[in-house]
């Protein structure tokens, strides 16, 4: 993901969440764990698309430990200095086949391939509610270059088709030709706010420095700020990342990011146009790293693609039927 924007706000601590919900996500991550328990025992994930179930356990101290001393800034502009907010790791089980009529979901493909013959339009600078950052930017890509524009537009069709046989009205952001480049950010956040979204979600890979691997997923930060007020969606949109989370762990077997996230795979920002102007639960996710040859050869894997997509898709459908 590509958004060059200003240093991160201090993060606000998680209020605990006394719900039953709680108790029910805490009850099934030690399925997820085993799976991470079974990734340290045989080394990792090869070059070879990675196998589901296969993950590394990254408590928060593990991830202290493994992460860089410190952090590079990714080559993309995301420059993660700030300590991220704090966060168990949650898991569930698949979710059973359900009905999802009369829910709607957004799916909003990262950056667009055509950016990078519209520098000058996605340069121009809009207001993201608390100021102004570029329209959009090119994504980056593998070091072969596979561009993070195809990988989130392939991710977001796969999603779509599965949140579609659930019964689920889909709408993306953009897609193949149309537009020619963008949309911008805070057009991005405006379609699921007129499609009165039930769940939105940002799909992205990362480009940072080679040795750091994993997802996170982004939640937004409480901004009450110019045009912004998140406020009444950071609750549900942490639950929606939370279980999205869980689920892309046990259907891909990666593991939470060792860079970012303290090895929970939950991040919170207030930099980004896409959630501060949200007015409807929504997340981001970076897949993984594609400047890392390791998740590189996931992320350019179509089998791991078709996985990671069953992972967003189950996390999703639990938290629709659930709100």
């Amino acid at each position: 993901m590509s958004y060059v924007g200003p240093d991160f706000d201090p993060p606000q601590p998680r209020r605990s969440r006394r719900r039953p919900l709680t108790v029910a996500v805490a009850a099934l991550v030690p399925g997820a764990l085993l799976g991470w328990l079974v990734y340290e025992a045989v080394g990792g994930t090869g070059n070879d698309g990675g196998g589901a179930g296969a993950a590394t356990v990254r408590t928060s101290a593990t991830a202290t430990s493994a992460a860089p001393a410190s952090s590079p800034a990714t080559d993309d502009g995301k420059n993660p200095s700030a300590t991220p907010t704090l966060a168990s790791p949650t898991s569930s089980a698949p979710v059973a086949s359900g009905s999802l009529r009369g829910k709607v979901v957004v799916i909003d493909p990262g950056h667009n391939s055509g950016n990078f013959q519209h520098t000058s339009a996605i340069n121009r600078k809009v207001n993201i509610g608390t100021n102004w950052k570029e329209c959009d930017t090119t994504g980056t890509s593998t070091n072969a270059g596979y561009t993070e524009a195809q990988f989130t537009l392939d991710v977001s069709h796969r999603l779509k088709a599965l949140l579609e046989k659930q019964g689920a009205t889909v709408k993306l952001t953009h897609d193949t030709g149309s537009p020619a480049w963008g949309p911008c950010v805070d057009e991005r956040a405006a379609i699921g706010n007129k499609a009165h979204a039930d769940a939105a979600i940002s799909i992205h890979a990362d480009g940072s420095a080679a040795g750091n691997r994993g997802f996170h997923v982004i939640l937004p930060g409480s901004v009450h700020a110019g045009t912004a007020d998140t406020r009444s969606i950071v609750a549900p949109s942490a639950e929606l990342g939370e279980r999205i989370a869980g689920n892309f762990v046990r259907a891909t077997g990666s593991a939470p990011s060792n860079y970012i996230g303290d090895g929970t795979g939950l991040v919170t920002r207030k930099d980004l146009g896409g959630l501060n102007l949200s007015t409807v639960p929504k997340v981001f996710i970076e897949c993984g790293n594609m400047r890392d040859t390791k998740d590189a050869a996931l992320l350019t894997s179509g089998a791991w693609r078709q996985r990671a997509a069953q992972g967003i898709s189950e996390g999703m459908v639990s938290f629709l039927h659930g709100s």
